[in-house]
């Protein structure tokens, strides 16, 4: 098979390959490192998987009405690094969120530091600088 034939398949396989690279999102783009945010609430659904892990809490406002919070995480190699396992976060558990906010105002946030059920507090693997105190 000559270069001008295997040059289509060649192409097609490197395109596939980079779908996930393409996919993945700055913290800048969907982040706002100006609007930090912090809930507490139960824990609903965990996803452990690339290119960021993460969770669902449900919070209650002032009100007292429950609203669904999208949490992000690192990625889980980053996770591990920093203590986390598969299981550290359980439906039901109660948790604690400092991160930040979602720049569409939608009820979700990229993850700072995370409060455990148990008191213990563990660092997210966020992408967020962050930013020097004058």
């Amino acid at each position: 098979m000559g270069f001008r034939a295997s040059f289509p398949i060649l192409s097609l396989a490197i395109f596939v390959s980079g779908g996930p690279v393409l996919a993945h999102h700055s913290f800048s783009a969907e982040y706002d490192a100006d609007k930090p945010v912090q809930v507490a609430g139960t824990v609903t659904k965990v996803e452990w998987m690339n290119p960021h892990a993460r969770f669902y809490i449900d919070v209650k406002d002032d009100q007292g009405n429950l609203t669904n919070w999208n949490i992000e995480l690192g990625p889980p190699f980053i996770l591990q690094r920093l203590g986390w396992r598969r299981d550290s976060l359980k439906i039901g558990d109660q948790v604690t969120v400092a991160g930040y906010s979602a720049k569409d105002g939608s009820r979700a946030a990229n993850a700072k530091k995370v409060t455990l059920a148990d008191g213990r507090s563990v660092f997210a693997g966020s992408q967020a600088q962050e930013k020097p105190t004058q």
